[in-house]
């Protein structure tokens, strides 16, 4: 079982997570951001992976923390239930589209950071989320899971809850094809270095 379980403790934030990479897509998430909860929905819908979160935070601050936190905590689970990879497809691409928006996400689960965003919110907030934090979430993510992500808008819409969902659906499709198992691989780490 590719499962993995975080608890990450700080003065700003309580966050247990469970990740079930070969899941069926079932979520149970219990935090206090209704925006950043549903974008997590859609990912766990979409990427097949199943989540359980149990999350707080300073809040009366704002919410930068516990959406960062949220990121690195996701990130070292996707990192720590891939194990050593063997036999993955490593590399995941996805173009989706939401009503009249169109994302793209490239990711390159090959151990190194990297992290690529054309997106620039026009609102500064959905909900109860602040725009600017969607990057950063990822940015975190890509940096604890040791992924390349690349996320684009070539056509970026007009509607900010779009663009925001669009780019959480659409990583979650990438994801699910870089952690599926590649039949024709075997159990062969993909790298010719021999490891990732």
């Amino acid at each position: 079982m590719r499962t993995a379980e975080i608890s990450r403790r700080t003065r700003e934030t309580q966050i247990d997570l469970r990740l079930n990479l070969d899941g069926r897509g079932d979520a149970q998430l219990n935090l206090p951001l209704g925006f950043l909860s549903h974008m997590l929905d859609l990912l766990v819908k979409h990427s097949l992976i199943n989540l359980k979160v149990e999350a707080a935070g300073d809040l009366e601050v704002d919410d930068h923390h516990l959406t960062e936190d949220l990121g690195i905590a996701l990130g070292q689970a996707i990192l720590q239930a891939l194990g050593d990879k063997r036999g993955i497809r490593r590399y995941g691409f996805f173009m989706l589209p939401m009503d009249e928006v169109l994302c793209q996400v490239a990711l390159d689960l090959g151990g190194r950071y990297a992290f690529a965003s054309d997106y620039r919110p026009v609102r500064e907030q959905v909900g109860d989320l602040s725009t600017e934090l969607v990057n950063h979430f990822f940015a975190s993510l890509a940096n604890q899971g040791g992924m390349n992500v690349h996320i684009r808008l070539p056509e970026p819409g007009e509607n900010e809850h779009h663009r925001v969902e669009a780019i959480f659906k659409c990583f979650a499709r990438a994801l699910r094809t870089a952690v599926e198992s590649d039949p024709r691989l075997g159990d062969e780490i993909p790298s010719t270095k021999g490891a990732l």
